[in-house]
């Protein structure tokens, strides 16, 4: 699902194939039965980051962006530099909840997957309107 949401970047070097990448494992880790949404969310996260920074690389004036991980910071970033229009309080929470869980991954703790499942509910609509602004 998310590979082909992402397919307009499929095997490009640049962000956005990065991201592409990650979509592609998410589709893999979904169909494994895996119960814990940890190494889902790692990737999750990294698709949303690296499809934010790109954006602000290649729509922003200045064609930068921050080192930054967290999703909220870059989506503000996003907004403020690119012209794109959202609710960032719509989103916030959520995308500070799948940062979270990312940083949780990288040290191997359990997390609270039903609310990860919850943000990325609120999130994946979130994503197709950054597509759409990607494409054009």
């Amino acid at each position: 699902m998310y590979a082909e949401k992402l397919k307009q970047f499929e095997n490009v070097e640049n962000l956005a194939g990065k991201a592409w990448e990650h979509a592609v494992m998410i589709d893999c880790a979904e169909k494994t039965s895996i119960k814990d949404c940890s190494m889902h969310c790692f990737h999750y996260q990294q698709m949303f980051e690296l499809l934010f920074k790109y954006l602000l690389e290649t729509k922003s004036e200045y064609g930068a962006f921050p080192r930054t991980h967290k999703l909220e910071n870059l989506f503000e970033q996003v907004i403020k530099d690119t012209g794109f229009i959202s609710n960032i309080e719509q989103f916030s929470q959520s995308m500070v909840t799948v940062t979270v869980c990312a940083e949780a991954y990288r040290y191997n703790f359990l997390l609270n997957c039903k609310t990860y499942w919850k943000s990325i509910e609120i999130l994946n609509p979130l994503l197709d309107d950054l597509l759409e602004f990607a494409k054009n």
